[in-house]
């Protein structure tokens, strides 16, 4: 299985001084794989601690922060020889917040030692009055995969390299495989046990229930890990996020999870989702200008799911109404595109993405992403309907240089806006 991470990792190892690196991303995204094929292929000797599963390490970091004591104890559980050609993994490294900590004191006086960690509570952590080592570490984001990905590991590369190529001609040619994918994806999502087992089995039945082993144990980390008093109020959150999303205006009501509700009431629980990795916030802007961070409206924003396979699960969206379309699941299908680009944009370091929807009006752009200088908006349409009012209206208003609009609709130009099929979003 092939992660377009990948390459940051040979970058951070090759570049002279780098700091210990920190992983971060939800449970199951592939963090622990990754680190660990990384190590064994770009070094002598890995040496990997699961902090979680192994409540002796913590005693090496609560005595103090000497490294010569620390190495040596890391030795001595590992049975791994530690010298300038070891990687040191430390995994579930929220476990032990003094761990953390320690990064500080191997970056200042043993920077010889390369460090890799990951922690999939680790936001949740880092609020709980953890001294963290500003500036003494490095950071990398690790989500489900993306479409491309998914198709690298179903054996796809050809098609991958296709979509790199931006030969549109021959691309249009090959739409219909590309769609087959694409509904594939959809349900099988980017979760890598999921994507694993839909690749070895080809069998939907296994890949559901790989995606509600996923969800239980989310559900699980809620109970374990969140403060008592609010684990309730996560829970309905979280299941109240596919109806959210399937709203014609998916700006986030909170009267859905329950009547009355406040957003006092659900701000920690919404603020402990995000720290986890689980869910994305995407706000929208009162005016579509650099910096769009600039025109936050924090008032108004939409929840999406870490993942389009598990949004699916959350509903058991059954196969066949996926692969051989269905009229009843048409509305649904919309919030599930929805749901499958804006993860394809959250894995792109250099796009920031917002929504548009302005007060007192019936038009909403989808995505806006601020991009090289320029905002892009984005209308995402679930099918091949070519209609693209909101679009329309904002570029009148706006005059934006490039506007585009996602459908199942072949690449092709328009004198306003360019139509990119949704299999191809990677050519943005």
């Amino acid at each position: 299985m092939k992660r377009d991470l990948y390459p940051q990792l040979l970058s951070w190892k090759s570049r002279e001084g780098h700091k210990p690196l920190i992983i971060r991303g939800a449970r199951q995204v592939g963090k622990t794989w990754l680190m660990r094929t990384f190590g064994k292929a770009s070094y002598a000797k890995v040496a990997y601690v699961n902090m979680e599963s192994n409540p002796l390490i913590k005693n090496l970091f609560t005595t103090d922060f000497n490294i010569d004591r620390i190495i040596l104890g890391l030795q001595i559980e590992t049975g791994i020889s530690i010298d300038e050609n070891t990687l040191l993994i430390f995994d579930e490294i929220q476990e032990v917040p003094e761990a953390i900590t320690a990064l500080k004191y191997f970056h200042e006086n043993a920077p010889q030692y390369d460090i890799i960690c990951a922690g999939s509570l680790l936001g949740v952590t880092l609020h709980n009055h953890t001294s963290f080592p500003v500036g003494k570490v490095e950071f990398i984001d690790l989500y489900p995969l993306s479409f491309t990905e998914f198709l690298s590991a179903a054996g796809q590369d050809a098609l991958v390299q296709l979509l790199k190529s931006s030969d549109w001609p021959m691309i249009n040619s090959f739409s219909p495989k590309f769609k087959e994918w694409l509904r594939h994806y959809y349900y099988v999502g980017g979760m890598p046990e999921a994507v694993n087992t839909f690749v070895k089995s080809r069998n939907h039945d296994e890949v559901r229930a790989v995606q509600k082993r996923i969800l239980t144990a989310y559900e699980q980390d809620f109970s374990k890990h969140a403060p008592h008093d609010i684990v309730p109020r996560i829970r309905m959150l979280w299941n109240a996020i596919p109806a959210q999303l399937v709203k014609e205006n998916k700006k986030f009501i909170y009267g859905i999870i329950r009547q009355g509700a406040r957003a006092k009431d659900y701000e920690l629980a919404m603020t402990w989702l995000i720290d986890c990795g689980l869910v994305h916030k995407i706000h929208n802007v009162s005016k579509p200008a650099i910096p769009l961070k600039a025109y936050e409206n924090f008032s108004a924003f939409k929840l999406f799911l870490v993942d389009v396979g598990l949004l699916a699960a959350m509903t058991d969206l059954d196969v066949r109404s996926l692969l051989e379309g269905n009229m009843v699941f048409r509305e649904f299908k919309g919030a599930l595109t929805e749901q499958y680009v804006l993860q394809q944009f959250v894995t792109r370091e250099d796009l920031n993405t917002y929504y548009w929807s302005p007060d007192n009006s019936r038009a909403e752009i989808d995505f806006l992403i601020q991009y090289k200088g320029e905002v892009i908006p984005v209308e995402v349409k679930a099918e091949e309907n070519l209609q693209a009012k909101s679009l329309r209206v904002y570029c009148d208003k706006y005059q934006p240089r490039k506007a585009i609009r996602a459908s199942m609709s072949d690449y092709r130009e328009e004198s306003w806006m360019t139509n990119i099929p949704l299999f191809a979003l990677s050519a943005i």
